[in-house]
């Protein structure tokens, strides 16, 4: 079955993606655009980000799971062990980001594990900064300012890089497998690890 996200190597990822003319935001291509991106970052269990270019459409549009918005052991509750009388986490709906701008980012930087939809199995090590302010249209063409921190931040630069035909594989310190990545996780407990 082919692959529904864009793999490495395709020329998308790697196109400058265009903006998205104000008429267009609550055309029907849009909303099923976004529909598509959401139902996609759904069914991947670690995704927390996804931009257009990844689906095939060089337009600014990212968005961010809901998932990404809960406490660090939440993100993937498989993980953890709930108990029957446990509550499920309530997720927060995903946010669309609709010709973003960087606004701000701050100068401390921090390193984190990051891995990619459209670079499957591989994660690397990245510096980003850790706290970064953007500025979009949501799916109804409202504009908005969002000023995130940590994980957050680092979604966000890591889906700006993809609208300008980066991938995280470009700034990467230390590319790895990951079956080493399984490897380390034996010897060591067990890290956040998500896909953008």
């Amino acid at each position: 079955m082919k692959e529904p996200i864009v793999q490495d190597g395709a020329a998308v990822l790697r196109a400058k993606a265009k903006t998205v003319a104000a008429s267009q935001i609550r055309s029907a291509k849009i909303k099923s655009l976004i529909a598509k991106m959401k139902k996609l970052l759904a069914e991947e269990a670690t995704g927390v980000g996804l931009a257009a270019p990844q689906v095939g459409e060089p337009l600014r549009v990212f968005i961010v799971s809901g998932r990404a918005f809960l406490p660090p052991r939440e993100i993937s509750s498989s993980e953890y062990d709930t108990g029957e009388d446990a509550a499920e986490p309530v997720v927060p709906p995903d946010m669309v980001f609709i010709n973003p701008e960087m606004l701000r980012q701050s100068r401390k930087k921090i390193e984190m594990s990051e891995g990619c939809l459209s670079v499957r199995h591989y994660y690397g090590t990245v510096m980003r900064s850790e706290k970064a302010t953007v500025r979009a249209l949501d799916e109804n063409g409202k504009p908005f300012t969002y000023h995130g921190s940590g994980l957050i931040a680092h979604i966000f630069q890591h889906e700006m890089d993809h609208l300008s035909g980066i991938l995280y594989i470009d700034k990467t310190v230390k590319l790895e497998h990951e079956r080493e990545k399984e490897d380390l996780r034996k010897k060591f407990p067990p890290g956040e690890k998500t896909h953008h």
